[in-house]
C-alpha cells in the first residue's frame, strides 16, 4: 500500500506535525544568543516562522519568493541601512556590501565578513530551511532523523558551551514523543488503509499519547539523577590543545552587561572591538556597578539619566582639585562590536563626533553613557574624545578625611548580610597597620599580589548556592581573573567601611603603530588595537574632596592613572611609591584576559615544557595516521581486492563472489568503464571484452547470471571463476 500523499493527509494532521517541527526547529536558534556575538535573535525567529508558514500554505512559488525577499529585504534594511529602502542609494549600499564579502570570501578572509552580510547568509538558510523542513515533516514523514540531530546539537552545546540546555532537552522530548507518536500512527493507518474518518474519535488515540508524553515527561523529570559516571570531555579536550584545564561554566571573553554570576573559565576571543588613537595607555571605562549579591553585581543606580549632545557632555569622576592635562584620543569601532555604549577615558568632556543627529544618554551615578541617534539606541562609528586626563597627589590621598557624604555611604558601602565573617576579618588584618585611606587601599591593593593568588582564565570554579563568591576566591580557590580580584577588593574596602565600587570597560590594548594625528596639533600618537580579550574590571575608590580614584587589584597588571608627589617629598620616598608592586611581562601588556599563569619556580617552567613535548608525539601520530588514512583511500580499490581475494583463495562462496563481482563492477566503473543505465550485464560484459581483447568478463558475467537467476550454487567452478575474476581486476587496475 502506497503512503498517503500531502494532499490526502488531513489538516490537522499536518497542521500539528508541522507546528512541531517548527518549534524542533526554533531550539537551534535559542542558543544564538549565548554562543555568538548576535544580541537578540527574535527577528530570526519571525522570519523563520514567517517562511514556515508560507511554505505550510504552499503557495505558489512566484508569489511566496517575493514575499519571502521583501521580507528579508526589511530585516536587513531596519538592521543596517540607513538609507531609504529600495531607493537608489539604498540599492548601491547592498551592493557594496555584497561586492566586498564576496571578495573577502574569495580571497578567504572570513573573519572580515560583515555583519551585514553574516546576517543575509543566515536569512536565507532560514528561507531554504523551511522548503526542507517541509519536505521532511509532511512528504517524507521522516521525522526521528531531525529529532535525533536536534538532541545531539543541544547536548553538544550544552557540554562545550555556555549555553543550559536542560530545559532544552526537556522540551525537545516532549516535542520529539509527540512528532514520532504522530508520524507512527499515520504510518500504521496507511498500512492497514484505513480512511481519514479516525479524525472523528480524535479522543480515542490523542488521550492515550498526551497521558503517555505527560507521564514520561514527569517521570524523567522527577525521577532521581545519577551524579556524571564519566569526565568531564571539556578540560580533557583543553589540556589536549594546550588550553589547560577548565572548572566549572565556561565562558565568551568580552564586554557584557549581565554580571550577576561570576565565576567559570573563559573561551579567549581575540576579535577586534575598536581601535584608539591617544598619547598613550589609558584604561577605556564603560560604566561601574553598586551591588554586590554574594554572587556577582548588579546594577541598581541606571538612574537618573540626561541626554545631552556630544558637544557638551563633561562627565568627571573627580573633583576640580585635580591636576589634569587635556588631551584628545580618536575612537574607531569595529564592524564586530555591537554595543551601542561610548568608550571613553578618565575625565571626559566632550566628542567630536562624525554621524549626525548623534545624542548621549549618561548615567549620572554609573558613567555608563548610551549612544542614540535621535532617540533610538545607535552604535556611533567613530568620534574624537577630548579629556582632561587627571593626575593624583599622594599626599592629597593620604590626608583626605574619612567625612563621606551620606549619599557615598549608602551607595558605596554595601554589603550582603550573609557575608561570611572570615572576609570582614581578613580586612581588618590587612589594613590594622594603615592610618590613613589612601594606604589602606594600597594594602589590599597589593595583598593579592604577595599572598599565593593566581592569574588565570581557565580551571576557574562557580560558587556553590550556598557559598559567597569572593569568600570562595579568598580563603579556596586564591584563582581567578580580573573579576575575583576586583570585586574582592570592593568587598575587603567596603568590609572596613572604604566606599568602593566595581568598574568594567577595556584596558589600553595593543600598541600596533604611531601616527600624526590631525586633532591633535600633528602630535604623534599611539594606534592600539582593542580586542575582546582586553575586556576589564578594576576599582574605584572614594576619596573627599578628590573624587573616586582608579585601583588596579589583578595580579599582573599595573594601573594607568597617573600618580605624583610634590617636589617636598622625599626624592627616595616619591621613587618608591611610583614603583608598581609588580611589572607585567611585556606580552602581558594590553592582553588581559590572555595572561597566562605565572611560572613560580624554574620546575614549574620545566614541567610545562615537558608537558609541550608530552603532546608532541600525538601531532606526530596524528599527522602519521592522516598520511596512512590519506593513501589507504587513494590505494583503496587495489587493497580491497586483495583482501577479497584472499577469501576466494580461501574457499568460494556465493556470498564472496557478490560480492567480488559488484567490487569489479565499481573497480572498471572508477577506471572509465560506465555501464549506462539501459545496458544489460550482457551487454556491458561485451563492452569491456572489446577493450581488454578477451571474452573473461563474459565469462564471468554468466557465471554470475547462473547464480542470480537459477540460484545454481552447486556447479559453480570456483577454481575458474576466481582465475577469471584476478585477471579481470589485474588488467583494470593495471
Amino acid at each position: 500500500m502506497h503512503p498517503s500523499t500531502p494532499e490526502q493527509q488531513p489538516f490537522i494532521y499536518k497542521l500539528t506535525i508541522y507546528l512541531v517541527g517548527f518549534l524542533l526547529f526554533c531550539e537551534w536558534l535559542r542558543p544564538m544568543e549565548a554562543v555568538t556575538a548576535t544580541n537578540d535573535v527574535t527577528i530570526f525567529f519571525i522570519y523563520a516562522a514567517f517562511c514556515f508558514f508560507l511554505s505550510f500554505l504552499q503557495v505558489q512559488w512566484w508569489i511566496s519568493m517575493p514575499l519571502k525577499f521583501l521580507g528579508l529585504a526589511f530585516i536587513l534594511d531596519g538592521m543596517y541601512v540607513a538609507e531609504t529602502i529600495f531607493s537608489r542609494s539604498w540599492f548601491a549600499v547592498v551592493y557594496e556590501q555584497i561586492a566586498f564579502n564576496i571578495q573577502m570570501m574569495i580571497s578567504q578572509e572570513w573573519w572580515q565578513m560583515t555583519p551585514f552580510f553574516r546576517s543575509l547568509l543566515f536569512l536565507i538558510l532560514l528561507w531554504l530551511m523551511s522548503y526542507l523542513l517541509y519536505y521532511w515533516f509532511i512528504v517524507a514523514r521522516r521525522m526521528f532523523l531531525f529529532v535525533f540531530m536536534t538532541i545531539i546539537y543541544i547536548t553538544v552545546l550544552d557540554t562545550f558551551t555556555i549555553y543550559d540546555g536542560q530545559w532544552a532537552i526537556i522540551r525537545t522530548f516532549v516535542l520529539a514523543m509527540v512528532a514520532l507518536g504522530l508520524t507512527s500512527l499515520a504510518r500504521e493507518l496507511d498500512k492497514e488503509s484505513i480512511a481519514p474518518v479516525w479524525l472523528k474519535r480524535l479522543h480515542v488515540w490523542a488521550v492515550p499519547l498526551i497521558g503517555l508524553i505527560l507521564f514520561s515527561a514527569a517521570a524523567a523529570y522527577a525521577s532521581p539523577k545519577l551524579e556524571p559516571q564519566w569526565p568531564d570531555p571539556v578540560p580533557y579536550l583543553q589540556n589536549a590543545t594546550g588550553g589547560g584545564s577548565g572548572g566549572g561554566v565556561v565562558q565568551k571573553v568580552g564586554y557584557g552587561e549581565d554580571d550577576s554570576r561570576l565565576g567559570g573559565g573563559f573561551v579567549q576571543d581575540d576579535t577586534p572591538v575598536f581601535r584608539a588613537t591617544a598619547d598613550g595607555d589609558r584604561y577605556w571605562r564603560i560604566e561601574s556597578k553598586d551591588r554586590y549579591t554574594g554572587k556577582g553585581w548588579e546594577d541598581t543606580l541606571a538612574e537618573p539619566t540626561t541626554v545631552t549632545s556630544p558637544d557638551n557632555l563633561n562627565y568627571s569622576t573627580y573633583t576640580d582639585d585635580v591636576e589634569v592635562e587635556e588631551q584628545t584620543a580618536f575612537i574607531e569601532m569595529a564592524s564586530q562590536a555591537s554595543f551601542q555604549k561610548l568608550v571613553y577615558p578618565y575625565g571626559i568632556q566632550n566628542l567630536e563626533a562624525t554621524q549626525p543627529d548623534t545624542r548621549l544618554r549618561l548615567h549620572e551615578n554609573t558613567g555608563e553613557i548610551d549612544t542614540l541617534r535621535g532617540d533610538s539606541p545607535a552604535k556611533l562609528n567613530q568620534y574624537a574624545v577630548n579629556y582632561d586626563f587627571p593626575s593624583f597627589e599622594y599626599n592629597q590621598l593620604r590626608e583626605a578625611n574619612s567625612e563621606d557624604p551620606q549619599e557615598i555611604r549608602e551607595q558605596y558601602l554595601q554589603l550582603p548580610e550573609n557575608l561570611p565573617n572570615r572576609v570582614r576579618n581578613l580586612a581588618s588584618q590587612i589594613v590594622r597597620d594603615e592610618d590613613n585611606r589612601y594606604d589602606r587601599a594600597k594594602a589590599v591593593e597589593s595583598y593579592f599580589s604577595s599572598n599565593g593568588f593566581e592569574y588565570s582564565t581557565t580551571d576557574i570554579p562557580v560558587p556553590r548556592d550556598n557559598q559567597d563568591y569572593v569568600d570562595q576566591f579568598l580563603f579556596e580557590s586564591q584563582i581567578g581573573y580580573c573579576d575575583n580580584f576586583s570585586t574582592s577588593m570592593v568587598v575587603l574596602l567596603r568590609s572596613e567601611g572604604i566606599p568602593a565600587r566595581w568598574v568594567k570597560g577595556f584596558t589600553s590594548g595593543e600598541r600596533i603603530d604611531s601616527q600624526t594625528t590631525a586633532f591633535s596639533d600633528d602630535e604623534i600618537q599611539n594606534v592600539y588595537q582593542v580586542t575582546s580579550s582586553n575586556a576589564h574590571s578594576w576599582v574605584e575608590v572614594y576619596f573627599p574632596d578628590v573624587g573616586w580614584v582608579p585601583f588596579e587589584p589583578t595580579k599582573g597588571f599595573t594601573n594607568n592613572a597617573d600618580f605624583y608627589t610634590d617636589v617636598d617629598t622625599d626624592e627616595d620616598e616619591a621613587a618608591a611609591l611610583d614603583t608598581p608592586e609588580e611589572t607585567p611581562a611585556e606580552d602581558q601588556l594590553g592582553n588581559p584576559q590572555g595572561i597566562q599563569d605565572e611560572q613560580a619556580s624554574d620546575e614549574a617552567g620545566g614541567a610545562a615544557g615537558a608537558t609541550d613535548r608530552n603532546y608532541t608525539w600525538l601531532y606526530v601520530l596524528g599527522g602519521l595516521l592522516l598520511v596512512a588514512g590519506t593513501v589507504l583511500f587513494f590505494k583503496r580499490y587495489k587493497w580491497m581486492s586483495w583482501l577479497l581475494l584472499r577469501r576466494y583463495r580461501k574457499g568460494g562462496s556465493v556470498d564472496t563472489y557478490e560480492q567480488a563481482y559488484q567490487h569489479l563492477l565499481k573497480v572498471l566503473d572508477h577506471k572509465g568503464f560506465k555501464r549506462n543505465s539501459d545496458q544489460t550485464l550482457r551487454e556491458y560484459a561485451h563492452h569491456v571484452d572489446r577493450h581488454f581483447q578477451s571474452n573473461e568478463m563474459r565469462q564471468l558475467t554468466h557465471h554470475y547470471e547462473r547464480l542470480l537467476y537459477r540460484n545454481d550454487r552447486q556447479e559453480l567452478p570456483w577454481t575458474k571463476i576466481t582465475e577469471l575474476w584476478e585477471n579481470l581486476i589485474k588488467k583494470a587496475l593495471s
